[in-house]
């Protein structure tokens, strides 16, 4: 992506972005590329089969490992204009499901042994259960502070967790790649390149919404490395190369004010950036560094990097809840962004919400207090709930 000009063979997929036109500073990602006049338009027929993932196959890179159902999720109206792409429906509770197909698949491509992840949330969790599926091995490198349910997720997948300082995992997942031949699905350069295959899973996304409202005004997009910001809109962008739809629709990077390095970069016109990261319940989208790719769709989309603080990320949490959807705090920076931020364009905007609350650091830690069961005690607390008058 650093210079277009520049092509590499599918295969093996390289995972260390661009080798030409990496610097010291900054590394840049590679994507994958179609045969766009070869696309069958029957495709995007509106009347198309609702396979997941593998109803895109055309334009995803070869699906080699076997799906978990991953893709398909709910559009939900929030009155207003408002929609929400609920993420959290995907097998393992994430829009991660959607990459993992991909980036597995290349796993299974190349002969790996295992597969090796760097992450203590939604990524780890799905890369284990996916790679279960193929059947490989995996190991995920998880700092200390790794949410109690996310380490039962993993340890159910029969994935080797190793605890270690957040610091020294992707050091340590390098030497297991060299060393192993385990095949990486997360970053392991400086500033953030992630896996080619990554946001190909992502696209769908856009093409789903699609699928389902048309092309919608705006997208807000919790966004840690801009992996997830990217692919959606690729996907748009792929639809109006396509002569589907005339335009894209505005995509608005919504992260936490704790760190922010994508806002930074495009504060600053550079590819890429580092910020220090403050306390945040945020955790999953905490992110030091930013890539390129969030540039790339924040400029050609024509939008824009949010911040957003923890009450706001709280206050969405809560509304979201209010309907009946139960996120974690980082999946609520979409709404949050758009809450906080207003909106500028016509017609219909969508925040997409990553993943469960399930996930978050502070969930099963409270114990709900007993009381008596007799009407009065019953009452009293129900008149504290404002139900009893």
């Amino acid at each position: 992506m650093g210079d277009p000009a520049i092509t590499y063979p599918l295969w093996p997929p390289l995972v260390s972005g661009c080798p030409r036109t990496g610097t010291d500073e900054v590394a840049y990602p590679v994507e994958v590329d179609y045969a766009y006049d070869r696309v069958d338009p029957e495709l995007f027929a509106p009347t198309g089969p609702r396979t997941g993932l593998a109803r895109w196959a055309p334009l995803l890179p070869p699906l080699l490992a076997p799906g978990l159902g991953e893709g398909d999720t709910p559009l939900l109206d929030l009155g207003g204009g408002v929609y929400v792409k609920d993420e959290s429906r995907n097998p393992t509770w994430s829009h991660k499901d959607r990459i993992n197909r991909c980036t597995v698949s290349a796993a299974v491509g190349v002969g790996a042994p295992g597969v090796v992840v760097s992450s203590s949330g939604n990524h780890g969790a799905s890369a284990a259960a996916f790679a279960a599926r193929a059947g490989l091995p995996a190991v995920v490198l998880a700092s200390t502070g790794a949410p109690p349910a996310v380490e039962s997720f993993l340890n159910a997948y029969g994935a080797t967790v190793l605890s270690v300082p957040a610091e020294a995992r992707w050091g340590l997942m390098r030497e297991i790649v060299d060393r192993l031949g385990f095949h990486p699905l997360s970053n392991l350069t400086t500033t953030h390149t992630g896996h080619a295959f990554g946001p190909e899973g992502y696209k769908t996304i856009a093409y789903e919404i699609h699928a389902e409202l048309g092309m919608p005004a705006a997208v807000f997009v919790p966004t840690g490395y801009g992996e997830l910001l990217f692919g959606i809109w690729k996907g748009f962008a792929e639809l109006r190369r396509l002569g589907l739809t005339d335009r894209v629709p505005r995509l608005f990077a919504c992260e936490p004010a704790a760190g922010g390095p994508l806002a930074k970069a495009m504060r600053d016109g550079v590819p890429a950036a580092h910020v220090p990261v403050g306390p945040t319940a945020a955790y999953a989208i905490d992110c030091s560094v930013s890539g390129y790719r969030g540039v790339v769709a924040l400029r050609a989309s024509g939008g824009r990097a949010l911040l957003v603080t923890d009450a706001q990320l709280a206050a969405a949490r809560a509304e979201l809840a209010g309907q009946g959807l139960w996120v974690e705090t980082s999946a609520a920076a979409g709404l949050a962004g758009l809450r906080a931020h207003g909106r500028s364009e016509d017609g219909p905007v969508v925040c997409i919400a990553t993943s469960s609350g399930f996930k978050d650091l502070d969930t099963g830690t409270r114990v709900p207090d007993p009381i008596d069961p007799t009407w009065p005690a019953v009452e009293r607390r129900l008149r504290a709930a404002g139900m009893v008058s």
